[in-house]
C-alpha cells in the first residue's frame, strides 16, 4: 500500500514539474495576443495538396483557395493525387489546379507524397517565394492567404495557423478532437508567440518560406508524424516556427471510434518515433543552449501518457489484488483512484470548458453542443491512454482517414 503510494505521488510530481509551464500558457493565451504585423510586399505562393481519394471533399478546398481575398494571380494551386482510385486528379484539374499523379504503394505517407510534389515542381521549373500546406479536407477563411503573408513579410519563415473544424457539432468524438486543436491554436501556440519562442506545425495549414525548402533540399520528413517532426528538426536547427491567429482555417473531424483509434495510433506512435529519433538532441541542445522551444518540444513529445497508463494499471492491480487477499485496504485503494480520476476529469473539463468560452463565436455548432461536449472532452483525452499503450506494442502503419463532408464555407459557418 505504501510503495503504491510514494508511485501515486511520483507521477503527480513529475507531471506537474513537466507541464506547470503551460498555465503560464493559459493566462497569456487568455490575457494577450501577439501583434499582427502589416503587409508590405505581394509574394507568390504555391498552395500544396497532397490527396488520396478525395474527390468528395477536394473540390470545396479549391472553390476556397479561389475566394481568397489575395490577388489569384500570386497564387497556383499543386496536388499530389496520391495512390487514388477514385477521381481525386480529375476534380482537382476541372477546378484549375495542376495535377502530379502518384503511384508507390511502398513509400507511403503525407512525407513521401509532398517530397514527389515538390521534386516535380523543381523539375518542371516552378518555384515559388512560399509554400502552403494544406490537407484535401480542409476549406480557408477568405483572408487566410493575406493573413499569412502579412506574417512571411514580417520575416517569419514557417508559418502555423488557427485551426478550426467543419464539424464541431457532429458527435463527441468530433468535439474532441476539435476542442484539442482549438486550444493548442489559442493556449500554446499563441501563448508561444506572445512569448517569442517557437509554436508547432499541426498536422495542416502551414507556410513555409522558399528558404526552408532549399536548405532542406526539399521535404525530409517521412515519420508517421511528419508535422512534428518538422517543428522539432526545424526548433535543432534554429528556426522558429510563428503562428497567425487570423488565419482561420476549417478541417474535417472523424466521427467514428476506429477512425479516430486508428488516427490517434498513427499519431502517437509518430510521436515515440520523433522522440526516439531527436529526443537525445533536444536534451543536449537544451542543456547547452538553455533552449525552452527544445524543453517545450521535448515535454510535446515525450511518451507521458505511459507514465499515467502505468499509474492506472498499478491502481487496477492494486485493486486485484487488495479484493483477492486484502480486502481491508480495498476501500481505501478505490476511494484514492476515484479521487485521482475525478481530479483528472476536472482538469480536462476545464481545459475543454474554458477553451469553449473564449473560443464561443468561432466554434460553429449550437450552444446546447458546446456545452454538452465540454462534459465529453475528458473522456475523449482519457481514451489516448488505451491508444498510447497499444502503439508502443503493435506495428502502426500510415492509412488514409475517409472524408465526405462537403461544405462550402458558408454551410460550415451555419450553425448545427
Amino acid at each position: 500500500m505504501r510503495t503504491l503510494e510514494i508511485v501515486n505521488i511520483f507521477i503527480a510530481v513529475f507531471f506537474v514539474a513537466a507541464y506547470a509551464y503551460q498555465v503560464i500558457y493559459l493566462i497569456v493565451g487568455l490575457v494577450k495576443k501577439p501583434e499582427v504585423p502589416e503587409e508590405t510586399a505581394m509574394n507568390r505562393i504555391a498552395v500544396l495538396i497532397c490527396a488520396r481519394n478525395e474527390e468528395a471533399v477536394i473540390g470545396q478546398l479549391l472553390a476556397s483557395v479561389r475566394q481568397q481575398t489575395y490577388v489569384g494571380q500570386y497564387v497556383d494551386i499543386f496536388v499530389a493525387a496520391d495512390n487514388c482510385t477514385d477521381d481525386t486528379a480529375g476534380t482537382a484539374r476541372q477546378a484549375g489546379a495542376i495535377v502530379y499523379e502518384r503511384f508507390n504503394r511502398e513509400r507511403v505517407g503525407k512525407g513521401y507524397a509532398l517530397e514527389f510534389l515538390l521534386d516535380k515542381m523543381e523539375g518542371d521549373g516552378k518555384i515559388y517565394d512560399a509554400y502552403l500546406v494544406l490537407d484535401a479536407d480542409n476549406l480557408l477563411d477568405e483572408h487566410y492567404i493575406e493573413e499569412m503573408n502579412k506574417m512571411l513579410c514580417a520575416g517569419h519563415r514557417i508559418i502555423t495557423s488557427y485551426r478550426n473544424s467543419k464539424n464541431f457539432g457532429s458527435n463527441w468524438i468530433s468535439a474532441g478532437y476539435s476542442l484539442w486543436f482549438l486550444r493548442e491554436s489559442r493556449y500554446l501556440n499563441q501563448a508561444r508567440m506572445t512569448l517569442g519562442t517557437s509554436c508547432a506545425v499541426s498536422g495542416t495549414g502551414f507556410m513555409v518560406h522558399r528558404s526552408i525548402i532549399e536548405k532542406n533540399h526539399g521535404w525530409k520528413h517521412f515519420l508517421l508524424t511528419e508535422d512534428i517532426e518538422f517543428t522539432v528538426d526545424s526548433i535543432l536547427q534554429g528556426e522558429k516556427v510563428a503562428y497567425c491567429k487570423d488565419a482561420i482555417l476549417y478541417d474535417e473531424q472523424p466521427v467514428t471510434f476506429s477512425q479516430s483509434w486508428c488516427q490517434r495510433m498513427r499519431w502517437a506512435k509518430g510521436n515515440l518515433q520523433v522522440f526516439e529519433k531527436y529526443g537525445r538532441s533536444l536534451g543536449r541542445t537544451l542543456g547547452r543552449e538553455h533552449s525552452f522551444a527544445c524543453f517545450d518540444m521535448l515535454m510535446t513529445i515525450m511518451p507521458a501518457v505511459i507514465l499515467t497508463f502505468l499509474c492506472c494499471l498499478l491502481n487496477g492491480a492494486a485493486v486485484i489484488v487488495s479484493a483477492a487477499y486484502k480486502p481491508v485496504y480495498l476501500e481505501r485503494i478505490m476511494a484514492e483512484a476515484g479521487f485521482a480520476l475525478f481530479n483528472v476529469y476536472i482538469t480536462l473539463f476545464m481545459m475543454g470548458f474554458i477553451t469553449v468560452l473564449s473560443e464561443w463565436k468561432r466554434i460553429q455548432a449550437s450552444g446546447f453542443k458546446k456545452i454538452l461536449y465540454s462534459f465529453t472532452f475528458p473522456v475523449f483525452m482519457l481514451t489516448y491512454i488505451p491508444v498510447t499503450a497499444s502503439a508502443l506494442f503493435k506495428k502502426v502503419e500510415w492509412k488514409p482517414i475517409r472524408h465526405d463532408i462537403s461544405k462550402s464555407l458558408e454551410e460550415v459557418r451555419m450553425r448545427s
